[in-house]
């Protein structure tokens, strides 16, 4: 058995071929979203990977963040794999267990305080030996949308949404890929207003939508009515799956003007036009807990999956203690 920290260490075409075979791939895992990884100046990526009898069995990557000052870049430092580990589906328990703590041992020596694998495929095969390596399970909802073709795809929205769409149009709004700078730029100004005042959570800095925009596995669909940016949908595509990665919109119901809603169908258009298998929502919440994104998702047809993730608190009492001054410092910022 042998562990990689070094992506430069791993064969390309043996991480490709456990791409195409893995039932857990997902473009966050491959090659492509690595290297994008490392173009970026505000997070710092990294790679674990395991072989058994000199075959690549299973690959974990992701980035470390850290949000604001130095105070709190010090109480926010985490991991983040998206899309959780790159599995073969003959693993060992123990070649997971040895994947698994050298992540383990190597995030910590990095300083990072917790480790959140954001799931999405369906892990529930190799649950028992992640959390016998110490991540323990938590439910989190998402939502595929089958994207058979244009006209199944189109008829699964629900009629509400349905009628927004042909609403917006009619309206005089369009929606098409784009790659032009000014909208990418009307775009994140949007996402910044719609993170400030609803989602409050932190925003990768436009740096990301800047280098990212242009690669040939990025899709970027904007919004427009007399020329004016009224939102739009940044994705991602692997080989099956259309992901929708950021999406905002200004809604003027009274003009009956919905972008947000038309940027959405127009990606699940897109990948039903291009032979994909689905369009994946990338998260909707917790199961117990009333979402309204869940709800506006939800509408457009897919199906509702419990993916999960998993959480390994490397810095236990640094945890606890810096959720306390986080949460301090969002009560005050929100008075």
């Amino acid at each position: 058995m042998k562990i990689y920290t070094n992506d430069k260490d791993i064969n390309i075409n043996n991480w490709q071929n456990l791409i195409r075979d893995s039932s857990t791939a997902s473009f966050f895992q491959s090659k492509a979203c690595y290297d994008a990884y490392t173009q970026l100046s505000f997070l710092e990526p990294f790679i674990f990977a395991v072989a058994e009898e000199n075959q690549l069995v299973g690959l974990a990557c992701g980035y470390l963040m850290a949000d604001g000052g130095a105070v709190k870049r010090f109480f926010s430092r985490r991991a983040i794999i998206p899309g959780g580990l790159l599995l073969d589906e003959n693993i060992t328990d123990e070649a997971i267990s040895a994947l698994l703590k050298a992540l383990q041992q190597g995030l910590y020596n990095k300083g990072v305080i917790y480790i959140e694998m954001r799931n999405y495929n369906d892990f529930s095969r190799f649950r028992k030996s992640i959390v016998h390596s110490g991540f323990n399970y938590q439910p989190h909802l998402n939502i595929h949308v089958p994207t058979p073709d244009v006209v199944t795809a189109f008829s699964q929205l629900n009629d509400s949404k349905q009628r927004q769409v042909k609403q917006t149009l009619k309206a005089g709004a369009s929606c098409e890929l784009s790659h032009d700078i000014e909208d990418l730029k009307a775009f994140y100004q949007l996402l910044t207003k719609l993170y400030r005042r609803k989602v409050r959570k932190p925003l990768f800095p436009y740096e990301f939508f800047d280098k990212l925009h242009q690669q040939s596995f990025t899709r970027f669909f904007i919004v427009k009515k007399a020329n004016k940016v009224l939102g739009g949908i940044f994705c991602v595509q692997s080989d099956k799956v259309v992901y929708e990665w950021f999406i905002c919109g200004e809604n003027n119901k009274t003009e009956k003007v919905y972008p947000s809603v038309l940027a959405t169908w127009k990606a699940i258009e897109y990948a039903a036009g291009n032979g994909f298998g689905y369009f994946d929502f990338m998260g909707a919440g917790k199961k117990d807990e009333p979402y309204g994104v869940r709800e506006f998702k939800s509408k457009f047809g897919g199906e509702l999956v419990e993916q999960g993730r998993f959480m390994y608190i490397c810095k236990p009492k640094l945890y606890i203690f810096s959720k306390s001054i986080l949460n301090l410092t969002k009560k005050i910022l929100s008075k």
